[in-house]
């Protein structure tokens, strides 16, 4: 199924010179010294093609700096001004939609915060009415892809045709090296739905830290997304908000220099021939996957009608503690990445308990999961 969305090509949106797309800034407008400066030093790189800066601040907690305000939108008209640099900001409200298309802002972007409350993105879709601006939308806060699209949705329904989505990553529980889990299969998933969207990635707020930015900002491209939207500050160590996420612009300039950029396709016919062959390999041992998957839940099925017929339970804790660890022992052998194995092991054994179950209580768990469904919409 393909998301139908009435959009433009990213080029026609604005003079874009430079490839890949790059958005840069602060990620708050402190003050207009500050800004300016950035903004100077980031035209003199040659490498960004819009200027960014937070005016109003979503934060966590209350207390904390939460933007300077409508008067930030003054210092990023005079920076656009000086610098010929097209701008963005965020958007959180229809009142924020007003003021900042009065200040001449030339893209609008609405916040994780924002695109997860379609109260909040409608409001905005509704001020966006009869105007002709670009808008991208960053993806929710928690890893819920029609949430995305239905932000996505919203705003276009509205009219906005210059439009694109901000992969900056998701929320998750569990504390790893990144600010927020990339779960780059998401992103994946919304360009397969819809190829023409336009996908930049936001590698500050994935990381988290500056030091991992231009790790991610490679594979994003190596995605074949559009761009990047990545903050930077004169001075980063002094910045009001975010301070470890921000680059120089020298060393934004630096990073741009050092990215390479691969094209999603290649007219060499050789290239193509091999590649054709290697994926036709793949397609050959994704049927065997498929089908020994098929043989292994006939067997589970069996097992199913055994335990059902000798009142034994489902579930068997050391017969899968069993599995997990021969399973990590082989993928190690074999030279297949631990946590790959472990989620795929994971899956397996999670359908195998489904059928089991569904076997167990011959067939009435499918009816109570219907029957579930059918209560939770009438309580809607």
């Amino acid at each position: 199924m393909k998301l139908e969305l009435n959009i433009q090509p990213l080029s026609t949106w604005l003079n874009i010179k430079n490839e890949p797309l790059i958005i840069s800034g602060p990620c708050s407008a402190e003050t207009e010294e500050q800004l300016l400066t950035t903004a100077h030093l980031l035209a003199a790189t040659g490498k960004v093609s819009v200027l960014r800066a937070g005016i109003w601040k979503p934060r966590t907690r209350p207390g904390e700096f939460e933007g300077i305000g409508s008067i930030g939108l003054q210092w990023l008209k005079r920076a656009k001004e000086e610098t010929g640099l097209p701008t963005a900001v965020e958007v959180a409200n229809a009142k924020h939609v007003e003021e900042a298309l009065a200040a001449g802002v030339d893209i609008l972007w609405i916040g994780a915060r924002s695109t997860v409350n379609p109260f909040t993105v409608q409001e905005i879709a509704d001020a966006l009415k009869g105007v002709d601006i670009p808008v991208l939308v960053k993806n929710p806060i928690n890893p819920d892809l029609q949430l995305w699209i239905g932000a996505l949705e919203r705003i276009n329904g509205a009219g906005i045709t210059k439009l694109g989505a901000i992969h900056r990553g998701f929320s998750s529980y569990e504390k790893t090296s990144f600010r927020n889990e990339p779960m780059w299969e998401l992103a994946i998933q919304l360009k397969t739905l819809c190829p023409e969207l336009p996908i930049l990635n936001d590698p500050s707020h994935i990381c988290g830290n500056r030091e991992l930015i231009p790790y991610i900002s490679q594979k994003a491209l190596d995605l074949d997304m559009q761009g990047l939207m990545i903050e930077a500050h004169v001075d980063p160590s002094v910045a009001w908000t975010d301070a470890k996420q921000q680059l120089t612009p020298a060393a934004l300039a630096e990073l741009a220099d050092r990215l390479t950029i691969r094209e999603p396709e290649s007219a060499n016919e050789v290239f193509v021939d091999k590649l054709a062959d290697l994926r036709k390999d793949i397609d050959k041992i994704d049927d065997l996957l498929l089908q020994k998957l098929a043989e292994r839940m006939a067997i589970v099925g069996k097992i199913g009608e055994y335990k059902r017929d000798n009142q034994v339970t489902i579930l068997q804790v050391n017969r899968w503690d069993a599995i997990s660890k021969k399973g990590a022992s082989f993928a190690k052998a074999l030279k297949l990445d631990l946590n790959f194995t472990e989620k795929f092991l994971e899956l397996v054994h999670s359908e195998s308990i489904r059928k089991q179950t569904e076997i167990m209580n011959d067939g009435k768990v499918e009816e109570g999961i219907a029957a579930e469904a059918h209560t939770d919409t009438v309580q809607s």
